[in-house]
């Protein structure tokens, strides 16, 4: 396993030499109150997460008090391999509800994309205002070695987390500001800007406003995800808006204000599609707008992201992103896939039954680290139960081997100990592409454990990327 701290001879890494001192000059006391400071500024603010636990519906996301580091010349290899990895997925978007290339060239069959429920014959023959289909893209990564970085999953729909990444360093600055005196660390804070300006590059020609409006629309407050979605629209000083605010008239989309109503350009949406439109999708859908994506289609309203995405960030169309990126880009992945078995193939299911004990199996629709089976940490009636379930939907699953997360040093009840961690950066297409110089960076708290995911016990933790 790898340790992004220590060298394999046990020397500290130069880049955590600063964070080493700072930890042997703190005491159990002052990590209490620290830990107890984080808690309540979490709580205070209302950032929880959702289980699926009926006893504790919401909780406080563990924090841990020990950021995790990169170099400048460790970031720039991700920032390059994410941009990449987006830019292809997008024009994988553009192409399959379009002229379809990638299938006529035979590099992806029709059934892996066209069968999908998450591929949306409602955009077929429509490209969004500005040719963007998904403008935040979010990857999640495992690192391995040095110089060794692994995709494990793409998120093309609605990527949630970068309210933790902000608040995680809001936390820390607070906390700790003699300790980023001592680090150069490169800021985050100018995110939010940075996604209304690309949420602005995108307004469609038909937008009149000299300043384009854009508008966050959430399903409401019952959303998992509800607390981002307000502190998101604050941070873009932006209206957070529902289904009763909106309303479509003519050609345009517009939003009810004191005021009377205000065309909208582009809606940062924050909702499924099944919900986005009743006349369109889900007839019974009470929290879409009824006609909005008639608008869309007409050009006088984006829709960011645009329905139909999550079929880029299917766990079946991951295997293909490096044949992607060579086919649209006419490049050389720069950050590698996981080796992965399509249990819809015959020949890899095969594989993966006579193998499952040492691999880790996923539901193709499953998110949280809910509907996985970790083999090598599985018991024989776990993996008995999951090879029917593989049986009976061997379309819903693929596999891959259980590669070891890197460490990074996590305070755990008061002592430091080695925890594996993976991590999202959010990438942004718009006019430019870019990338945050940071992440979410989730650590598994439980020792031994693989899953980070905060549904799972999961924890987060500062992300640092260090400048020259």
């Amino acid at each position: 396993m790898f340790n992004e701290m220590y060298q394999p001879n046990s020397e500290i890494r130069n880049h955590y030499n600063n964070i080493s001192s700072w930890l042997e000059n703190m005491t159990s006391k002052v990590i209490l109150e620290k830990n107890a400071e984080a808690e309540t500024h979490f709580r205070n603010i209302g950032i929880t997460f959702s289980t699926n636990n009926e006893n504790t519906r919401e909780r406080i996301i563990p924090f841990d008090l020990i950021p995790r580091i990169f170099t400048n010349s460790e970031w720039s290899k991700l920032e390059k391999g994410v941009i990449q990895r987006a830019k292809a997925l997008n024009a994988f978007l553009s192409d399959i509800y379009n002229q379809g290339e990638i299938v006529k060239a035979n590099i992806i069959p029709k059934e892996i994309i066209y069968k999908k429920n998450s591929f949306e014959p409602a955009m077929v023959g429509f490209i969004p205002p500005r040719g963007i289909y998904s403008p935040i893209v979010g990857i999640d990564l495992i690192r391995t070695d040095t110089n060794s970085y692994f995709v494990l999953e793409d998120n093309c729909r609605t990527p949630s987390g970068v309210s933790y990444m902000l608040e995680n360093r809001e936390i820390m600055m607070r906390m700790f500001p003699d300790l980023f005196l001592m680090n150069r660390v490169t800021p985050i804070d100018n995110y939010p800007t940075r996604l209304l300006q690309t949420l602005m590059s995108l307004a469609p020609e038909k937008c009149e406003n000299e300043e384009p409006v854009v508008v966050l629309f959430t399903p409401g407050p019952l959303n998992s995800a509800y607390y981002e979605h307000s502190f998101l629209s604050d941070q873009m000083g932006i209206e957070m808006v529902e289904s009763t605010d909106l309303f479509v008239e003519g050609e345009f989309l517009y939003m009810k204000t004191v005021d009377g109503p205000k065309k909208v350009d582009v809606v940062y949406r924050r909702i499924d599609d099944e919900f986005l439109d009743p006349l369109c999708f889900n007839p019974q859908s009470v929290i879409g707008v009824p006609g909005i994506m008639d608008v869309y289609r007409t050009g006088g309203v984006n829709i960011c992201s645009a329905p139909g995405s999550g079929i880029a960030d299917d766990k079946a169309i991951y295997i293909y992103v490096p044949k992607m990126i060579e086919f649209y880009l006419g490049e050389q992945p720069i950050l590698d896939n996981v080796e992965t078995w399509n249990c819809e193939n015959n020949d890899d299911l095969k594989y993966v039954v006579d193998n499952i004990a040492n691999l880790v199996v996923k539901e193709v629709d499953g998110s949280g680290g809910y509907g996985m089976l970790i083999g090598p940490k599985s018991s024989k009636l776990e993996i008995d139960n999951f090879k029917q379930k593989l049986s009976l939907n061997p379309n819903g699953y693929i596999a891959q081997p259980l590669l070891d997360l890197s460490f990074t040093p996590t305070l755990i009840r008061n002592q430091v100990e080695g925890r594996r961690v993976d991590l999202r950066p959010f990438c942004l297409i718009g006019e430019k592409a870019q990338l945050s110089s940071g992440g979410l960076t989730r650590v598994a708290m439980s020792e031994g454990s693989f899953v980070v995911n905060s549904s799972q016990g999961g924890g987060v933790k500062d992300t640092w990327v260090l400048a020259e």
